[in-house]
Formats: structure tokens, sequence, C-alpha cells
């Protein structure tokens, strides 16, 4: 059984087991492969992780279980404009690590803020009561990006 440290990361069983998942050992090492990244991981990084610790462990069984992950909210999937899908956790120990993207389109650099201006949140608050009032939707989350050149770019 994997003994990554699962103990601290208790707080994903239950979101498995609440949906009727089992926790496989395949699950368990994505996650915790996740869990210490600071990157948005493409599948293809996270197999190479995985794999060379559990070779059992396929690149088939990353996407389904990244599939999973993504519908119970665990991690998020996004796209920066390289055809390859990223991935990175949703929550942690402590909650929800909310965030906005900066993406260069140039060297792809993306940059992670959770520094928002008064003006952002204002302007967020009032978009998803509005839409939520129009559509009759309950609005549980939101991912923004934002693209355009990095400083190292912007001068070039």
């Amino acid at each position: 059984m994997f003994r990554g440290g699962w103990g601290q990361h208790s707080w994903w069983q239950g979101k498995f087991r609440g949906c009727g998942y089992r926790i496989t050992l395949g699950r368990e090492a994505i996650l915790d492969v996740l869990s210490k990244s600071d990157k948005h991981l493409s599948a293809e990084d996270i197999y190479t992780k995985v794999h060379s610790k559990y070779p059992n462990v396929g690149l088939t069984t990353v996407y389904r279980t990244l599939d999973v992950l993504v519908n119970l909210g665990l991690v998020f999937k996004s796209d920066f404009g390289d055809k390859r899908a990223r991935y990175e956790l949703a929550e942690g120990p402590k909650g929800a690590h909310h965030h906005h993207h900066l993406i260069c389109t140039n060297c792809n650099r993306v940059i992670d803020y959770t520094d928002f201006i008064d003006e952002e949140i204002e302007l967020l608050n009032r978009t998803e009561k509005g839409l939520s009032k129009k559509y009759n939707f309950k609005i549980t989350n939101h991912l923004i990006q934002f693209y355009g050149l990095c400083s190292n770019c912007v001068g070039k």
C-alpha cells in the first residue's frame, strides 16, 4: 500500500468515499504528486512521476483518475493555450486555494496570483450574482485566465 503521507491528506478520503469511489494506489499516488507540485502538470508529467515509483500505474490510469478528480472538484483542469491540459489541486488540507492565472502568450509562463484588487473582487461578485439570478444557476467556483505578455517578454 502507498505510504506517501496519506494521513495528512485525509480530507481527500471523505470526498472519494462519499461519491462511491475506492481509494486505490494509483489515485493516492496521483494526488500525492499533485500535492507536492507548485506547477501546473500535464497528464504526461504526472504519469512520469508516478510511473517511476509505481510501474504498474499506466498512462490510461492517470487520465481516468484525473477525469474522476476533476469531476469530484478536487482538481482543476486548465488549458493555457499550448494544447495540453494542465492539472492542479483545487484545494488542500487548509481548504480552497483560489487563484487566477496570468499567461504569457510568448513564453507560455503561467503566473498564479491571489492578491486580488478590490475592483476585481467587486466585479466578480456582481458578475456571479447577476449570472446566478439570470440563469437560476448556483455558481460554486470560477476559473479566470488573463493572456498577454509577461515582464520578460513585453520589451522584446
